[in-house]
């Protein structure tokens, strides 16, 4: 199966890489880096600290902005300590030359938002984080701010992932109904009705699956952590168990983070990718998932596993808000793949999270 529209699997990303040249690199792109239907993008050799986050705006590049904008330059070719709370421009090795009918789109990896870095990819005359537009050609820029731990990263440290989409954006309502209910993609029976700008996602504050643990909140004035290293720390040092609450739902404090679990085990059939939308006014104040893009193969069979959940990175806003068990969360929408990937998530890479439960970051020594 082959299509002119959709988002492109590993075979074509690869082919953008080595023969179209759409995908350019100051470095040698790696074939870890290529995931079933994403690439992975590495910070470059320097970082920059500034005074606040931006939109370069149409008339505008990066680097002009940069130049009023900039507290100071890092040399994190060796390492650098991005602290919590500062905000950082960091230009990535990778960069585009997007040929017309081609756009992308940039996400954290799961690993980064699990840590609670806010990171969103920047282009020059960009009017949109994490949106490039169709035919761009020019460098790309990640955005990092940690908001929980103070991190360690260096050049080649992979935060952010991209996907490139050949056409318009193609998923309708229709298409997820029908996708829900031929592949029951979210394990629930949900009314039609009820898929409206993607699937919904609930969350689990009984801990029926998980001897009554919900999820994890963040310590505060934890130490240091080197996002590079896997299972390098101990879960106790960083986070606090969140049990289930002995009635009602759970409250979520504005000064925390957490990560919690969805009710439903969820999947990705191996022709389409999805991504968690990560905020919605309608559902409640409060921002789940910063790292959306969920992989063909995630949670299905294809990629041996019988399902997983989706791990729900989630912040509070200006007040305290009360979660409720079975409430939806967010929206999962599936959109299709141009061909069927030579891999699939779970398949011989190293794919950390399938067939999860509730699963802190890969840096954590866990079960």
């Amino acid at each position: 199966m082959t299509s002119t529209h959709g988002i492109l699997p590993a075979q074509e990303l690869e082919h953008a890489i080595r023969e179209t040249r759409s995908i350019r690199a100051a470095e040698p792109i790696t074939d870890e880096q290529v995931q079933p239907a994403s690439l992975d993008l590495r910070l470059g050799p320097v970082a920059y600290r500034v005074r606040a986050s931006f939109m370069p705006g149409r008339r505008a590049t990066v680097e002009e902005r940069l130049a009023t904008l900039t507290m100071h330059k890092m040399d994190i070719r060796e390492g650098g300590v991005l602290e919590r709370g500062g905000v950082y421009i960091v230009p990535l090795l990778e960069s585009l030359a997007l040929t017309p009918g081609l756009s992308a789109m940039g996400n954290p990896k799961s690993s980064t938002g699990r840590l609670d870095i806010f990171t969103r990819l920047i282009t020059d005359n960009g009017t949109e984080f994490d949106r490039v537009r169709e035919s761009y050609t020019g460098p790309l820029y990640a955005e990092v701010s940690p908001r929980t731990f103070s991190v360690l990263v260096r050049k080649g440290t992979r935060l952010t992932q991209l996907r490139i989409r050949r056409g318009a954006q193609g998923a309708s309502d229709t298409d997820m109904r029908r996708l829900q209910q031929e592949e029951r993609v979210v394990d629930a029976a949900i009314a039609s009705t009820d898929i409206r700008d993607g699937v919904p996602v609930t969350v689990d504050v009984r801990g029926a699956r998980s001897d009554g643990i919900i999820g994890y909140r963040a310590k505060h004035h934890a130490g240091l952590i080197d996002v590079d290293r896997v299972r390098a720390y101990e879960v106790a040092d960083f986070w606090e168990t969140v049990h289930a609450p002995r009635e009602g739902g759970l409250i979520l404090d504005p000064a925390e983070f957490y990560i919690l679990a969805s009710r439903e085990p969820v999947k990705v059939p191996p022709t389409y990718a999805a991504e968690m939308i990560a905020y919605d006014t309608l559902v409640g104040e409060f921002r789940v998932h910063y790292a959306g893009f969920f992989d063909p193969g995630f949670g299905h069979p294809a990629g041996g596993s019988q399902g997983a959940r989706a791990v729900l990175e989630v912040r509070s806003y200006e007040v305290p808000f009360v979660i409720e068990d079975g409430q939806v969360v967010g929206r999962l929408t599936y959109e299709k793949l141009t061909a069927l990937p030579t891999r699939l998530y779970g398949q011989g890479l190293k794919s950390n999270y399938q067939s999860q439960g509730i699963a802190l970051s890969k840096h954590f020594r866990q079960g």
